[in-house]
């Protein structure tokens, strides 16, 4: 029988317990059961959710690195569910390294890394975020300039430059993940760096740094003292 959090006791309900002590009281599992609503045929939604938690490695984070075709295959999750976890998966990403632009200040590779890691140690494939800042450091806008595959991805210096002129940006700041979790800079990655940086200066715009994203940890390209 398909149980829905309503048929559960009032001191089993998550929803009771949210009302009465916040949502930060639920465990995972029940956080998780909330956003399921309902189970499948003779499994309760409770079950499913550890379900999901054990596919997922036993994290919620672990969600964002399943895709919808490994969540599929879990008994209760179809195409439908799979999708609204992908996105709670994503949101939460986001709202952890969400900031306001306004008063976000590149002032060090650390700070820059810190507020990135999250959103960008889960990708999939290599992406390229371009920070565009005035003469405080200050963030004017950022663009993703470069989405490539696994284990590589380029980067447009025209439309990287193009696209700073437009924001009449003053400084800039280049930053890409590897998927493998491992930062180590490419050659091409240190060349075309390089590169961006020597065009830069020639419009009065200076790349202050290139960030690589790893798992977890990071290596600015800047400190190491190859520009």
């Amino acid at each position: 029988m398909n149980k829905k959090l309503n048929n559960y006791l009032a001191d089993e309900k998550p929803y009771e317990k949210v009302l009465k002590n916040g949502a930060e009281s639920l465990s995972d599992t029940e956080a998780l059961a909330v956003i399921l609503r309902t189970g499948y045929k003779d499994i309760d939604v409770l079950t499913l959710a550890r379900d999901v938690l054990k596919k997922a490695g036993g994290s919620l984070i672990g969600i964002h690195d399943l895709t919808i075709e490994e969540l599929t295959k879990i008994k209760g999750i179809g195409k439908v569910k799979a999708i609204e976890l992908k996105c709670i998966a994503e949101l939460s990403i986001r709202m952890s390294s969400l900031e306001k632009h306004t008063g976000f200040t590149a002032s060090s590779s650390s700070v820059i890394a810190e507020r990135y890691m999250e959103r960008m140690r889960h990708l999939n494939v290599e992406k390229v975020y371009a920070l565009f800042l005035d003469s405080k450091l200050q963030l004017i806008k950022e663009v993703i300039v470069s989405s490539g595959t696994v284990n590589s991805s380029y980067l447009p210096e025209r439309e990287i430059l193009s696209c700073a002129l437009k924001a009449d940006a003053v400084n800039m700041v280049l930053l890409h993940n590897h998927p493998s979790g491992d930062p180590t800079p490419s050659r091409s990655d240190i060349s075309s760096t390089l590169s961006i940086a020597k065009a830069g200066e020639l419009i009065g715009i200076k790349l202050l740094d290139h960030i690589v994203i790893g798992d977890k940890k990071y290596i600015s390209i800047k400190d190491m003292d190859l520009f």
